[in-house]
């Protein structure tokens, strides 16, 4: 099947596609997102930390660390156009040794040099006050008020949504298979279900940046994913810190943290290991030893036993900076590759790169009147006060019929996040929260599978965790 013509196609459905295709969507233009996953953030995104970085530690020529810094000023309007929860809660970075605190000042300055503000470091009795749980052995942290926290899963759907109201299509389990470069700013893009012709390509494909930009020939960078893994705490140690915790960063990671989240579960970690396979996302036994020990040196307080869920990310990384470029020899080819932390902060400016690097290489670029900036807010019951909750079961009895109990996620809230796109369990999870308690979903999955049944019209047997792969219930008697 073969689709209208588009004058771009963005490849990639996580936080960063989803940024360009918004951006994109206030000019005049028909504009197409695939992603090969059965619902967008499903890739990268979906093991984000949440963290909105300050800048503070990237080089201060390079480009991660110009657009990091440029994000996190641009996160701040695009969550209020979007209803997004964002929440300065700033960050510290930790230093045990007084000789540790020359190199807090190394940050700060190369911080500076890219425009971070009001940065400071502070000593025992400002910590004792604003961060009490802290290991007595900190003598000294860089503090840097300007970092924050998101939910990335909620960021990439509320943007979708948007881009998708303001006119791009989306298109999920659309796996680019084959990429056919005709003639300046002539592609065909083939996936298993159809072709789509479009005048430019955004290579915005995560861990397989790599494999797409070989379908046309460019092949001088690789993906070398870098596993992370990453540990839940319970609701109950939400306030074990009060700032986003950071020791002092290696060459190749910014350590293990404690993390404040904007759902309120802490997390630790992450670890930082190569590896080769891309769909490698084990946990182990080494990897929760080696977040414990270092988190415990800095909040000793944490213990194994607060941890109530496991789980690893993939980073995509392909050298030590962002690759954002136009390709000469494919003309009407951009390539968005390379794309680890600080990609989240980020993700804002690097769209608003790529709509200057398109312009740049012929793309009219001519801004639509009727452009809808702005998202209701989705209410969730765990965010908001008992009034409030109250006045909505009100208006609505599907308010009060809790599903899950542990997050306090309604039927109505599950409802709304199918009619907004969710078709499979981990989609309910990410934008609702609804199995993301300590007890896995052992109360409410077989609720949310009826739910997803009759809201979508298919049998149980058919409903997956996260697509292809994952079914839950089997049998014909199911």
């Amino acid at each position: 099947m073969t689709n209208k013509n588009y004058d771009i196609i963005i490849i990639g459905g996580g936080v960063v596609g989803c940024s360009i295709a918004r951006e994109l969507s206030k000019y005049d233009l028909k504009i197409a997102l695939l992603e090969k996953e059965v619902e967008l953030a499903f890739g990268v995104s979906k093991s984000n930390s949440g963290i909105i970085h300050p800048g503070t530690q990237a080089k201060s020529d390079s480009l991660k660390g110009r657009l990091c810094v440029e994000g996190n000023k641009l996160i701040r309007k695009i969550a209020k156009e979007l209803g997004i929860d964002f929440q300065e809660v700033g960050e510290l970075i930790v230093a045990f040794s007084e000789k540790d605190i020359a190199k807090l000042k190394a940050i700060k300055a190369e911080a500076q040099k890219l425009g971070v503000e009001n940065m400071r470091i502070v000593g025992r009795r400002w910590l004792k006050v604003n961060e009490p749980n802290l290991s007595k052995d900190v003598v000294a942290a860089l503090f840097i008020p300007s970092a924050g926290i998101i939910s990335p899963y909620r960021m990439t759907y509320d943007l979708s949504e948007n881009a998708a109201k303001n006119g791009v299509e989306i298109f999920t389990n659309n796996e680019v298979n084959d990429i056919v470069f005709k003639k300046k700013n002539s592609f065909e893009i083939k996936t298993a279900k159809r072709v789509f012709k479009t005048r430019y390509v955004v290579n915005a494909a995560g861990l397989f940046a790599d494999k797409i930009s070989g379908m046309v020939g460019i092949n001088d960078f690789k993906i070398t994913p870098r596993k992370g893994q990453e540990f839940l705490l319970d609701k109950k140690r939400e306030n074990v810190v009060n700032h986003i915790i950071f020791p002092l960063p290696t060459k190749t990671s910014k350590g293990v943290l404690v993390i404040k989240t904007s759902d309120g579960n802490p997390m630790v970690g992450p670890t930082a290991r190569d590896v080769d396979d891309k769909e490698d996302l084990s946990t182990t036994d080494d990897g929760l030893k080696e977040v414990l020990s270092s988190v415990k040196q800095m909040v000793p307080s944490i213990n194994e036993s607060d941890i109530i869920a496991y789980f690893s990310g993939l980073r995509p990384v392909a050298g030590d900076d962002f690759i954002i470029r136009h390709e000469s020899s494919v003309p009407g080819f951009v390539n968005v590759a390379g794309i680890q932390s600080p990609g989240l902060t980020a993700a804002p400016a690097i769209a608003k790169m790529v709509c200057s690097v398109l312009q740049n290489n012929g793309l009219t670029l001519l801004r639509k009147k009727d452009f809808k900036r702005y998202r209701a807010q989705t209410a969730h019951l765990f965010k908001i006060s008992k009034a409030k909750a109250k006045k909505l079961i009100k208006e609505h009895e599907g308010y009060g019929d809790i599903v899950c109990r542990c997050e306090m996620v309604s039927r109505k809230e599950i409802e709304e996040a199918i009619d907004r796109g969710a078709t499979t369990l981990d989609g309910i999870k990410f934008r609702t929260r609804a199995q993301a308690g300590r007890c896995h979903g052992g109360f409410c999955t077989t609720r949310i599978l009826k739910i997803l049944s009759e809201k979508l019209n298919v049998p149980i047997t058919s409903v997956t965790k996260r697509g292809k792969g994952s079914l839950i219930v089997k049998g014909k008697r199911a």
